[in-house]
């Protein structure tokens, strides 16, 4: 069981982030809790206040696509990730995600800002945020606003850039005008569970060639990784087999997973390569597409 907290309901982010200012760091956000709770019932986490912020859906939770950008509301659900063909149409690796986070109580429920606030290590939608150069929106008292890219927004595990008396409203995504494909892929112990290593890809073709990639990793270190060093090496060249493997290979070399339940380093490693190379194929396949 819990400890004991007082319960307060936010009906707009004005009213949530003047709850946050009072309250300090006694208080924590709740939207769908599926992480949250089961801390709170384990004692690892505990607070004196939790606001529910669920009213805010209709203020939060949308999905606008641009010319040069996506723009996701915090408050977005994972079941609407799923269902949007728009979505799906522009970046298919939000649905390639979706379709193994979890089960559908949790998509109904769990919010993207929920998923990218956890911080947890091997979370799913974090490697698909990092994978796509996402940055964070962040609104404090006043109406206040800054915007963190993916790598400052995680400041450890379990830690991000937002303060006690602000909150998480949008993520950014930007588009490139070349034909893009994106994919992820993912190993669990079971269907729905934590990643024991997941792999996020997203190309930018132009005229056959790699003008642009990014491969984004969970599960191997202590926050979702991005890897500068595939991006560089993809720059410039036709892709096909032999590219995906050397990308495979930085990727396991670059990686830092440690050994547990889930398995050895060394075969996260071997699972960091693996799914480096399958998520390449699958992008660049509907880059061409």
């Amino acid at each position: 069981m819990p400890a004991p907290f007082e319960y307060e309901r936010a009906t707009s982010v004005d009213q949530a982030i003047g709850l946050l200012e009072r309250l300090g760091s006694s208080a924590r956000l709740v939207a769908g809790g599926h992480s949250l709770l089961p801390m709170m019932k384990l004692r690892l986490a505990n607070f004196e206040y939790l606001i529910d912020i669920n009213d805010l859906h209709a203020e939060l939770g949308y999905i606008r696509l641009s010319d040069d950008e996506v723009r996701i509301g915090a408050m977005t659900r994972h079941r609407e990730l799923l269902d949007s063909d728009v979505l799906a149409g522009v970046f298919p690796i939000f649905r390639d995600a979706e379709k193994v986070i979890a089960d559908p109580i949790v998509r109904n429920r769990g919010t993207l800002g929920g998923s990218l606030c956890q911080a947890d290590p091997s979370e799913d939608l974090s490697a698909v945020c990092t994978t796509l150069d996402a940055s964070c929106v962040i609104r404090g008292p006043g109406g206040s606003e800054r915007v963190v890219t993916m790598e400052e927004f995680h400041v450890g595990p379990y830690e991000t850039a937002v303060e006690d008396n602000e909150i998480l409203t949008e993520i950014r995504i930007p588009r490139k005008s070349f034909p893009a494909g994106s994919a992820y892929a993912k190993v669990e112990r079971r269907a729905g569970d934590w990643a024991v290593v997941s792999a996020g890809a997203a190309v930018w073709l132009d005229q056959g060639r790699i003008v642009d990639a990014r491969v984004g990793l969970a599960a191997v270190g202590p926050n979702t990784t991005g890897i500068p060093e595939i991006s560089a090496a993809l720059r410039g060249h036709e892709p096909d087999e032999s590219l995906y493997e050397l990308a495979g290979a930085i990727a396991a070399r670059s990686c830092d997973p440690s050994t547990d339940t889930r398995g050895s380093a060394d075969y996260k490693r071997h699972l960091a390569d693996e799914l480096t190379r399958r998520t390449l194929r699958r992008a660049v396949e509907r880059a061409r597409s």
